[in-house]
């Protein structure tokens, strides 16, 4: 695969090749590695594309693990204690919480990554909630989130979210003052 795309939410890609390079060439040549032609295996049952082959994300995403994996990154869990205090008074849940917990796709030497090939909702709560949580944490400095571009969304499921719709979102957004620096790679075939 390729890098497509390059978008700098808050200094993201600054501050990653300044402090940060030596990940950032594992993380190119992990992307570069895997080899998404392999991966054109779904036979769409959808209305608008039945019987269109197309790319399979969760294929994809097995190759990017086993990528990461190989040199030394690791998925990393924070487990989470729900708070009940914020219940009405005559409120009380039946419901347990145990074994909740926050994953990060993968994390080495404070640096975060999310690959990506779901809904939009997941893009945006990646950069803009779970790094957060993952800095505030004490996990990481700095995220990069790895999405599809356009051309490539294109060629799998409906829903899948896209690289230009992203980074036009983030740009009308804004950063606000909790974001931690993240750099966005749209990648293709």
């Amino acid at each position: 695969m390729k890098i497509a795309g390059v978008y700098s939410f808050n200094g993201g890609k600054e501050i990653i090749e300044a402090q940060f390079a030596a990940k950032l060439h594992e993380i190119e040549e992990i992307i570069v590695t895997v080899d998404g032609m392999k991966h054109k295996t779904k036979v769409s049952k959808e209305k608008t594309m039945t019987g269109r082959m197309l790319y399979k994300p969760a294929s994809i995403n097995k190759d990017f693990k086993q990528e990461f994996i190989k040199r030394s990154w690791e998925s990393y869990k924070i487990p989470c204690e729900y708070p009940t205090e914020f219940y009405v008074s005559d409120y009380e849940t039946s419901a347990t919480f145990r074994g909740a917990f926050r994953e990060m796709d993968f994390v080495k030497n404070r640096v975060g990554v999310e690959v990506q090939f779901g809904k939009y909702a997941f893009m945006v709560y990646n950069v803009c909630a779970k790094m957060t949580i993952f800095h505030n944490q004490d996990v990481i400095d700095v995220g990069v989130e790895i999405v599809p571009v356009k051309e490539l969304a294109n060629e799998m499921s409906t829903d899948v979210s896209y690289f230009e719709q992203f980074v036009w979102d983030l740009e009308h957004r804004g950063i606000a003052d909790i974001d931690i620096p993240v750099l966005i790679l749209g990648i293709t075939i």
